[in-house]
């Protein structure tokens, strides 16, 4: 646990109700309260913050993921953002392990939206000073606000975890040619090779799975992404390596969105492990024997402690 001196700098963390888990945690590494506020809902349903505790010239943090339901939480934010601008306090940083919207990033096809600008600028608009998250499906979302972002990244975490496992005879498996950075991140980690899965998606949440580029043959193959959603992509991928001979396969990503039929699909899949972390929450329900969740909250109280004490934050990608 790392312990702060609030009094010569004060820092106070709020959450709303996306993941208070994660920020009771945070909360417990830093060695602070979390602080003191109501986020519920008036009769008609419109949101209602209050905030029990003074912030004026307070260093504050929100911890807020936008996940599902996530018009809910985003406006959870927007209006606790606003609430603590309106009571003075000194910086606004939002913390959003997990960013909604983040793959509307551009107009894939005429006439679409760009909704990951449009959040940035809801955020900002709001009031927030920074933000600080991790794993952003494409990093130029960086770009989409005019406020500083410090983007962390979750592959240490998993590295750590695989690592201790001591698995032998390991490849790591990009689920398409957009992942291949973060699963070369990973590979180097664990001191082995990449494969590549070649796919074609006809429709949104539908994948294909076309070819597999690499040596998959007898090894034990740990398929990496940041978002799993319907887990479509991700069980093909784990269908397609066995039929090439794979001694097994493990998957990992950083956001377990886990939506529509996700869970059925885990759990009849020929994947042996999911391992993911709890930037999202996953309910009971969502739980299953094969599934291992590990914590961000020591990365984001250390970002939280860097930032508030202006030292680098890269330091925590190594």
């Amino acid at each position: 646990m790392y312990m702060i001196d609030t009094a010569s700098a004060p820092l106070k963390i709020f959450t709303c109700n996306s993941n208070p888990e994660l920020a009771k945690k945070i909360c417990q590494h830093i060695g602070i309260p979390l602080g003191n506020s109501h986020v519920g809902k008036f009769s008609d349903g419109e949101i209602q913050i209050r905030l029990e505790e003074t912030v004026r010239g307070v260093d504050v943090y929100v911890i807020q993921s936008t996940c599902d339901p996530v018009n809910q939480h985003l406006m959870e934010l927007l209006v606790m953002v606003d609430a603590l601008r309106r009571a003075s306090a000194g910086v606004i940083n939002v913390v959003l392990p997990y960013y909604g919207y983040a793959r509307q990033d551009r107009k894939a096809q005429a006439r679409d939206p760009v909704t990951a600008k449009l959040v940035a600028n809801l955020i900002t608009t709001a009031g927030a000073d920074r933000v600080i998250t991790i794993d952003l499906h494409a990093p130029q979302i960086q770009g989409f606000f005019d406020i500083p972002v410090d983007q962390l990244i979750g592959v240490p975490i998993l590295a750590r975890y695989f690592q201790e496992k001591q698995l032998d005879q390991i490849v790591v498996v990009s689920p398409d040619h957009g992942g291949v950075i973060r699963a070369r991140r990973l590979a180097e980690r664990l001191g082995a090779p990449i494969a590549i899965i070649d796919k074609r998606r006809p429709a949104p949440n539908v994948a294909e799975v076309m070819n597999i580029v690499g040596e998959v043959k007898g090894r034990r193959c740990i398929i990496i992404d940041d978002i799993i959603d319907t887990a479509g992509t991700i069980t093909l991928a784990a269908n397609a390596l066995m039929e090439q001979g794979a001694q097994e396969v493990y998957a990992c990503c950083t956001h377990p969105v886990f939506s529509g039929p996700a869970i059925e699909r885990i759990e009849n899949s020929n994947i042996v492990e999911m391992v993911v972390t709890d930037t999202i929450p996953l309910p009971p329900e969502k739980m299953l024997d094969k599934m291992k969740v590990l914590t961000v909250a020591p990365l984001l109280g250390e970002a939280i402690v860097c930032v508030h004490e202006q030292q680098s934050v890269s330091k925590l990608f190594d």
